[in-house]
């Protein structure tokens, strides 16, 4: 017979029992199921959050074994939001857990985050419609939003809080090409590009068409981070750095460096950076 504070009650100590109790009563919504968006859900399972709205319309496939929580050979072909169900089930049997198998969309979107404590985005890194898209929703509801990005070897981290810099605010892609999304999602990420000293073959990152390579630990990474700053948020456990400020960990290197951008893109610095990703593509 399953019960949660038996199920969870080795992260006591971490949390005290109270917190544990708290966290069943949290919900959380995902939206990506596939490198980082798996992971963050089976790590908040295991942590005890009690509910999750989960999004994605794709299948598994081969190439997603090298870092995705749910691919395997039994689940290939499978609908991802399917199997994650599943294995989050699996894990804790009386989750609060509605499935949006669609993907995130105009017309879902209210539905997906109704309830919801937190958001925590799992999406493509070039899914940056749909991103724009929660974001926004999510500041207009003053629900606390949390991009945990693998970056080859470790994770860049940026929070979006009620009352603070919104998504919009710190990336301003607003008017921009497709292309120039990526350049400032990538720049805005990783302001000193901690990740690209460890990257042995260039070729194979081109935002142009829509391909990079990624890294088991940088998903792991993201999960931890994610997953650290949500419970600081949902059980007001100290303070957590807002955006502007990104935190960026590479474990390759065994670097940190946090940074502030109070004027986002405008930033001389950032600018700087999006001039230097930019002639890098061109050749």
């Amino acid at each position: 017979m399953f019960e949660h504070s038996q199920a969870f009650t080795r992260n006591v100590g971490w949390l005290t029992e109270a917190e544990l109790a708290a966290l069943s009563t949290k919900r959380i919504a995902i939206a990506g199921l596939g490198g980082v968006g798996g992971s963050h859900l089976l790590t908040l399972c295991r942590l005890g959050i009690g509910g999750f709205h989960i999004a994605d319309f794709d299948r598994f496939e081969l190439v997603n074994f090298n870092r995705q929580a749910g691919a395997s050979m039994s689940h290939l072909g499978r609908p991802k939001v399917e199997v994650m169900a599943e294995m989050a089930l699996d894990i804790n049997p009386t989750l609060a857990l509605s499935r949006f198998a669609e993907g995130i969309n105009e017309g879902n979107l209210d539905t997906f985050l109704s309830g919801m404590d937190i958001y925590i985005d799992g999406l493509d890194f070039f899914a940056m419609e749909a991103r724009e898209q929660v974001f926004a929703a999510c500041a207009a509801k003053g629900i606390p939003a949390i991009t945990a990005a693998p970056l080859g070897w470790g994770v860049s981290l940026l929070t979006f809080l009620p009352g603070a810099m919104s998504f919009e605010d710190y990336f301003q892609m607003a008017g921009c090409s497709p292309a120039e999304r990526l350049g400032r999602f990538m720049v805005g990420l990783s302001p000193e590009g901690l990740q690209l000293g460890a990257l042995v073959d260039p070729t194979r990152l081109d935002l142009a068409r829509q391909a990079g390579p990624s890294t088991p630990v940088g998903c792991e990474f993201c999960a931890a981070m994610a997953a650290v700053t949500a419970v600081k948020l949902l059980l007001g456990r100290g303070p957590v750095e807002a955006a502007p400020t990104s935190i960026h960990i590479d474990g390759f290197s065994m670097r940190m460096s946090t940074l502030s951008r109070p004027l986002g893109m405008r930033e001389p610095a950032m600018q700087a950076a999006l001039a230097r990703l930019a002639g890098a593509h061109r050749t």
